[in-house]
């Protein structure tokens, strides 16, 4: 198979949680480890960070990444999902992985990815192991795909283990409740292996002392630790708390004395995200008359913050580019938005894109008013025509819709 021909197979022939939904979702680690096994414990071979949270975590692993880079080691960097290019997954140094090698990779290991039902998320966590171990990288930092205890990313032994926050998302397979969500994410949790906590509520602290006292971890909680951060390209209100979560794991990994890590490095790193990773979509400016913004945020938490962001700036009318998945609880997110906007409602062209006349119903009940276009390019189109160099458009809630205009 050729290139196309291993990513289509990839995507159609395995279960997949971004087409898909919970089909694609594993109850146990029982691959993961069978996969690591057959692939002779790549994970074994590599120094790395572990990255989990409901939101920030990937804006946390870049900048990582980008500091880790800039201190001058070869840096992996695993993150999920891809915005429009399946290697945008798997980076060193901020090169996406070769074409030949996931076109290598998935044609030698075919027929036990078959045998054994490997998901799409279990091979390509076995895949970025092994380009990483090949490549023999210095450091990678590995982001959590959902969750934490059961996600195929939770074979390796990292020097630090982060977790950015806990909000309610993917409910369905995590739990209900702010603490079940915390048990699933504190998971990653390794014996005597140092864990930063980003954010914590009242219900989630308990769970993470509990499961760091269980493990003998080192728990640090950066945003009592932290009192300033540096400026970065990354400039949505949310990378406040995922700058002090940087900085913390920066320290202790300094601590360690594996890695020197500069304050210079430091500065400069989180000054040069995109540049040296090619992260998209955080709160990312593609036009200023009119000005327009997009971004990934998907679940109440994340939602919230950028809504706030969005009535901190000046405009005369506001146009909001709106497509969710079908497993999304609007009840939860749709009181977020303001009703005093122009609403463009689109449906994400992947299969777990939710009806657009299902959306437009749904935001009906709660006074959010607009038309419905049948694509998501259409709907942005439109926005543009409608609006004047004095207005202010958003594109988002869902990563999927934020992909197709990038």
């Amino acid at each position: 198979m050729n290139y196309q021909e291993t990513t289509n197979w990839m995507f159609n022939q395995l279960p997949m949680y971004q087409l898909q939904g919970a089909s694609a979702y594993k109850k146990d680690l029982t691959n993961a480890h069978l996969l690591t096994a057959h692939l002779d414990n790549p994970q074994e071979k590599i120094k790395c960070i572990h990255v989990a949270g409901t939101n920030g975590k990937g804006s946390t692993s870049h900048m990582l990444a980008s500091i880790l880079q800039e201190a001058g080691y070869k840096v992996g960097l695993y993150t999920s999902p891809h915005l429009n290019n399946f290697r945008e997954r798997i980076k060193i140094t901020g090169k996406d992985i070769p074409e030949e090698f996931v076109t290598d990779f998935i044609n030698e290991h075919k027929h036990f990815f078959e045998s054994n039902d490997m998901s799409f998320f279990e091979m390509t966590v076995g895949l970025a192991f092994d380009y990483f171990a090949k490549e023999k990288v210095d450091i990678a930092v590995i982001e959590v795909g959902m969750g934490g205890r059961l996600d195929a990313t939770n074979t390796i032994t990292p020097l630090v283990s982060v977790i950015t926050n806990i909000g309610l998302d993917h409910t369905q397979f995590l739990g209900n409740t702010i603490d079940a969500i915390a048990f699933e994410k504190a998971g990653i949790i390794k014996s005597n292996i140092p864990v930063i906590i980003g954010e914590y509520t009242p219900e989630t602290k308990p769970v993470f002392l509990a499961k760091a006292k269980e493990c003998n971890s080192e728990i640090y909680f950066a945003a009592d630790l932290i009192s300033e951060t540096h400026p970065s390209d990354l400039i949505g209100d949310y990378q406040v708390h995922n700058k002090k979560t940087v900085l913390q794991t920066i320290n202790v990994l300094n601590s360690q004395n594996e890695f020197k890590i500069t304050p210079e490095n430091l500065k400069s790193g989180l000054l040069n995200v995109v540049k040296n990773t090619g992260l998209q979509g955080r709160w990312q400016q593609l036009s200023e008359f009119p000005k327009v913004f997009c971004d990934t945020a998907h679940n109440r938490n994340g939602l919230e913050i950028v809504l706030k962001q969005i009535q901190k700036q000046d405009f005369d009318t506001l146009h909001i580019v709106l497509g969710v998945v079908n497993d999304k609880d609007l009840d939860e997110i749709l009181p977020l938005f303001p009703k005093k906007a122009i609403y463009y409602f689109c449906k994400p062209n992947i299969p777990r894109g939710l009806d657009v006349l299902i959306l437009k119903q749904k935001a009906a009940s709660f006074d959010l008013k607009g038309e419905v276009y049948i694509s998501v390019s259409e709907a942005y189109q439109k926005a543009i025509e409608n609006a004047t160099k004095s207005d202010f458009i958003y594109i988002g809630g869902s990563t999927f819709v934020v992909a197709e205009i990038l």
